[in-house]
């Protein structure tokens, strides 16, 4: 069965009558508690809104919040759909589309990921430049739907240069660490093996995750700007002597959440003068 982004769509505005949000956001493994920091409007299970894919691994709540947050109108989703859950890749650029339906102009993803830089260990961030689709899946196979996009389109400036370079000043006025580096998705569900490792390496990964490259491909397909942030939660396989698990995941996850809480709230209250000034800029341009 084909699922409708529209439909959602629908199902989503009905819910939060008149409230049309700026930005999405897509909560990776273990940081679904800055939802909860969202002054909410509207709040939603995964499992009640119709053509919706769902989220069946831990630390992905499933829930679809709407509201504000850092003084932004934003669409929070609360956990994401993952190739390895068995789904049709098709399936994964419903979330997306829907959101792009629903107003938004940018996307900002997290992701949980294993770091290939000592001096980058658990607890860091590290804000992605570019990335490496590793899977082989693509969830824009298939017939092309012109109404949200080309059938051809690039992926030079995957992630927002203007975005990245607001996301560092935060950083830095925030005396956060934030890194900066190529994500290497990983199909899964296992961890990658050592030589695997090696090979991403040498393709110039500097972290590994089992998401966010599908989220971005319809991003970007469908014209939206687009920023990422990995929560680095372990060191790759063959770098440490921790066994790599789901649970140390989630629990690691934990170290940088604070500060990735605090980053994205004040990129967004930044953002939102900036996306002002740009208003007002346009606006001036029109009178002339």
């Amino acid at each position: 069965m084909t699922l409708d982004p529209h439909a959602a769509a629908d199902f989503v505005k009905e819910a939060a009558e008149g409230f049309v949000p700026r930005v999405g956001i897509v909560l990776g493994s273990g940081l679904g508690d800055l939802a909860d920091k969202v002054e909410i409007v509207a709040d939603l299970n995964y499992q009640d809104i119709p053509d919706f894919p769902q989220s069946t691994v831990e630390g992905h709540a499933g829930r679809l919040i709407l509201g504000r947050l850092g003084g932004m109108p934003v669409i929070c989703m609360q956990g994401r759909i993952h190739y390895y859950e068995g789904v049709d890749p098709k399936d994964l650029a419903i979330p997306i589309r829907m959101l792009k339906i629903l107003g938004i102009e940018i996307l900002l993803v997290t992701n949980a990921a294993g770091s290939f830089r000592k001096k980058m260990g658990p607890g860091s961030l590290m804000m992605l430049s570019d990335h490496i689709n590793f899977t082989g899946l693509n969830p824009l196979v298939g017939e092309n739907d012109p109404a949200f996009g080309p059938r051809f389109f690039s992926m030079e400036e995957a992630y927002d240069p203007t975005l990245r370079e607001h996301l560092a000043a935060v950083a830095k006025e925030l005396k956060i660490e934030l890194h900066e580096g190529v994500y290497l998705h990983y199909l899964g569900p296992n961890f990658e093996t050592p030589a695997e490792i090696k090979a991403f390496k040498t393709l110039g990964a500097d972290a590994v995750g089992m998401s966010t490259t599908p989220e971005v491909l319809v991003a970007r397909h469908c014209g939206l700007r687009v920023a990422a942030i990995s929560n680095i939660t372990n060191l790759v396989a063959g770098m440490s002597k921790t066994k790599l698990s789901h649970e140390q995941t989630l629990e690691c996850a934990k170290l940088a959440a604070e500060d990735l809480e605090k980053l994205v709230i004040v990129f967004l209250e930044t953002l939102k003068r900036e996306l002002l000034k740009a208003h007002l800029r346009s606006t001036e341009n029109g009178n002339d």
